[in-house]
């Protein structure tokens, strides 16, 4: 069974207006608004180094998490860019995403990917 009040967002690009624009407006906003019980960011490829560098989007980040919105990252992406730790220290958890995606996808549950 999905739950339809929860949303995860598969975030792939580390171009940092639509990381702004987008993934954090969105996020942040869908909590604030009531949108969605629950948003989780799911953090994939480039966008864990973006994260784990880059002040600016730490500082959206933050205010998401603030909010309500959950962040979480692959840790094989996270682990390959050398950058685990430094996400673990933004309150970002950091475990294994494949299974848990797959089943996201097959179940048909909400999902936006950016």
């Amino acid at each position: 069974m999905k739950d339809s009040n929860t949303l995860h967002i598969l975030w792939t690009n580390d171009n940092m207006d639509t990381s702004r624009f987008m993934l954090m407006m969105y996020s942040t906003n869908s909590m604030l608004r009531g949108f969605w019980d629950n948003v989780t960011v799911i953090i994939w490829g480039a966008t864990a180094k973006l994260v784990s560098e880059n002040e600016a989007i730490q500082e959206y980040l933050k205010i998401a998490q603030h909010a309500g919105v959950r962040f979480s990252a692959c840790i094989s992406c996270a682990r390959q860019l050398g950058v685990a730790e430094a996400l673990e220290a933004l309150d970002i958890e950091v475990i294994p995403w494949g299974p848990p995606l797959t089943e996201i996808i097959k179940n048909g549950a909400p999902l936006i990917t950016v």
